[in-house]
């Protein structure tokens, strides 16, 4: 190319994001990512690596040493948990009740590891039941959850019996808490929980790009005493240990802005509390859910497993699911997503995350959804939905 292309100034538009993540970053982490850049292992930056896996325990509500950002997004976490602690010859039991139960087997597979399943249709928790028996038959070295599928807008129910029946085979459990870290009630010591990854840009409402990860000593021990390193040189916790741990050693030049907003991030969960974040999310979510049902939109989970941070709304008959997703996108500036996999055509995906769970964001969305069923010409009862809105707060 003989002359510099000519582009303009970047100017992406002003969404409100609602969709699956990411969700509306605070004004105060987008601050903390225009302060001054410093090494990664300059003192200042070593103090706030401290101070950022303090704040990351609290909101995992863990005591575990090995608790740190992982540099890359949700999936690097994730792909960090799954690629060190399955190696070759290892057996991994994996759930079949959503798409990212699917990512997980697909992670352990490139790692080496054997893949058997524990079913239960999408939009479902696993029952206990079903995993001892999985348990029983199979004998995996790891088991594998999602506490909040975000494919399907369905919590994992009865978590500490599905940990006590993995540790009674001695097996080690990994949890995805992508879409529950900072907005759904999660206890990773206390549920027995012994790696748990998850993602930034969800509940935490920060911008991708360093991703939280925990293991407690069992599960840092395999990684440790593993007989070939992990297959990702970038991901080998083994090596990260070195630079997160007491040495501070490097090893790759870290995401320093992201790691300033995913601090900032994090101090806003403290500041309010975890339990206080738990309980507004459910709160501003159920008028969000009392909306949608008033005009008379089904979720896909049942109540008892309802997932406040997102919620699987069915698409109405008559109506295309990608048109209203165009329409409040043009018309609204306003995102929210479509499924995935089985459910992909059948239900809206809306988020209730972070700094957009809100009773402005909730309320501005129920009105213009109605707005959009209603220009598809759904049979919906467009008034009833923002009434009940304004009714739950």
């Amino acid at each position: 190319m003989e002359t510099p292309p000519d582009v303009d100034e970047l100017a992406p538009p002003n969404r409100t994001l609602m969709g699956p993540g990411p969700s509306p970053v605070h004004p105060r982490v987008l601050r903390a990512m225009s302060t001054p850049l410093v090494g990664h292992l300059d003192p200042s930056f070593l103090d706030i690596m401290d101070e950022t896996q303090e704040l990351l325990r609290y909101a995992f509500r863990t005591e575990n040493q090995w608790t740190i950002p992982v540099s890359g997004t949700g999936s690097a976490s994730m792909e960090a948990a799954i690629g060190n602690l399955v190696e070759p010859g290892d057996t991994m039991l994996v759930p079949t009740n959503g798409y990212f139960g699917g990512r997980m087997a697909s992670m352990a597979e490139r790692a080496g590891g054997d893949v058997v399943e524990v079913d239960a249709p999408w939009g479902e928790p696993l029952d206990p039941v079903d995993v001892q028996d999985a348990f029983d038959e199979h004998q995996p070295d790891v088991f594998g959850f999602v506490h909040a599928e975000t494919s399907t807008g369905a919590k994992q129910t009865n978590v500490p019996e599905l940990t006590d029946v993995a540790h009674s085979h001695d097996a080690l459990v990994v949890a995805d808490t992508v879409t529950s870290l900072g907005g759904v009630e999660l206890k990773v010591d206390e549920w027995g929980i012994d790696v748990a990854y998850s993602g930034p840009q969800k509940c935490l409402s920060c911008p991708p790009g360093a991703s939280p990860l925990t293991l407690n000593d069992d599960a840092m021990d395999k990684v440790l005493s593993r007989e070939e390193p992990a297959r990702s040189w970038y991901l080998d916790l083994s090596l990260l240990e070195g630079y997160w741990g007491e040495e501070r050693a490097y090893h790759h030049t870290a995401p320093i802005t992201n790691v300033y907003a995913l601090r900032e991030a994090l101090r806003l969960v403290a500041e309010e509390g975890i339990e206080e974040r738990w309980a507004r999310h459910e709160r501003v979510a159920g008028a969000l859910k009392a909306g949608v049902e008033a005009m008379g939109l089904d979720l896909n989970p049942e109540d008892d497993y309802w997932l406040p941070s997102l919620n699987a709304v069915r698409v109405p008959d008559g109506v295309t699911d990608s048109d209203v997703i165009d329409f409040l996108l043009d018309e609204y500036d306003l995102e929210i997503a479509g499924g995935l996999g089985d459910l992909s055509g059948e239900i809206f995906r809306i988020g209730c995350m972070g700094h957009g769970a809100r009773e402005k964001n909730v309320t501005f969305l129920v009105s213009a959804l109605a707005d959009a069923l209603d220009e598809q010409g759904a049979d919906v009862d467009v008034n009833a939905g923002p009434a009940a809105v304004r009714d739950a707060f």
